[in-house]
């Protein structure tokens, strides 16, 4: 599998490789030279991002009880 370095020495790492090594968005790698090639390692993986953002926001208020029907405000005079 080969890839085309860019002018400003820029190459894409094949989807199938970021995948198996982990490397995403934020991910940090170093490369080495060893003899007449270079390694590529992984040195940092970003922290995990959410899938939600579900408990990222406190509240100092009382939460809404899950049965709360806000049709109920509205009847209220």
């Amino acid at each position: 599998m080969g890839t085309t370095v860019t002018s400003k020495g820029q190459v894409t790492i094949p989807k199938d490789v970021r995948g198996r090594l982990g490397i995403r968005a934020g991910s940090r790698v170093e490369f080495r030279v060893v003899g007449d090639h270079a390694e590529l390692y992984l040195s940092d993986r970003p922290v995990e991002a959410p899938e939600n953002g579900f408990g990222l926001l406190k509240s100092k208020r009382a939460s809404v009880p899950a049965d709360f029907d806000p049709a109920t405000l509205a009847q209220r005079k």
